[in-house]
């Protein structure tokens, strides 16, 4: 497997009985909507669920779909914080997901959107099932993975960006759900 420098896991950032207490929080209090988006002019059901949180003012898009932005709740502001505390860095939005099953998934991608300004770090938390985290270089066949587990905190340096994509594949072995909030920080300059 190959290794990459640009990202690092905190295991057990939750204990595995805080995880299950904050999933099943996290399931029952979020405002799941039925997400949708287009792609030049097309419709699509997105294969997972999710919610954007963020600061006043903050806005967010990728592939140009235009997130709607939901005020904090409570326990997103109490997991910020912790988060903060830890990587003395300061977010002001978070993209809650919610995957169903091992059905649910996300593609290949980078958070490189203007919005996140040239040294994007981003903070990706895990609650619930373990799930295969892939990601390959942008210029080049050299690929790895990690398996992020319940209650771990994978940090994503900005380099990482840069330089590679990443996704959470389909797995037809997992039936049961997981919740990742991956804290951003936005630049409203970049939205003017």
């Amino acid at each position: 497997m190959t290794e990459c420098n640009e990202l690092s896991v905190i295991e057990g950032f939750y204990s595995a009985t805080e995880s299950e207490v904050l999933y099943q929080r996290l399931l029952q209090e979020q405002n799941w909507p039925a997400n949708h988006y287009e792609v030049a002019g097309r419709q699509f059901i997105l294969p997972r669920l999710q919610t954007w949180h963020a600061d006043p003012g903050i806005r967010y898009s990728y592939s140009n779909n235009l997130m709607q932005t939901q005020d904090w709740t409570p326990l997103l502001t109490e997991i910020k914080n912790k988060v903060e505390l830890r990587l003395n860095f300061v977010f002001n939005a978070v993209l809650v997901n919610l995957y169903r099953n091992g059905r649910d998934y996300v593609g290949w991608h980078a958070d490189d959107e203007l919005e996140l300004g040239p040294e994007p770090l981003i903070a990706s938390l895990t609650f619930g099932a373990e799930r295969v985290f892939e990601f390959r270089r942008k210029k080049s066949a050299t690929h790895g993975q990690l398996t992020l587990t319940n209650g771990s905190l994978l940090i994503m340096q900005p380099d990482f960006q840069h330089h590679w994509l990443h996704r959470l594949p389909v797995d037809h072995t997992q039936t049961a759900g997981r919740i990742n909030l991956t804290f951003r920080k936005v630049f409203i300059e970049a939205l003017e």
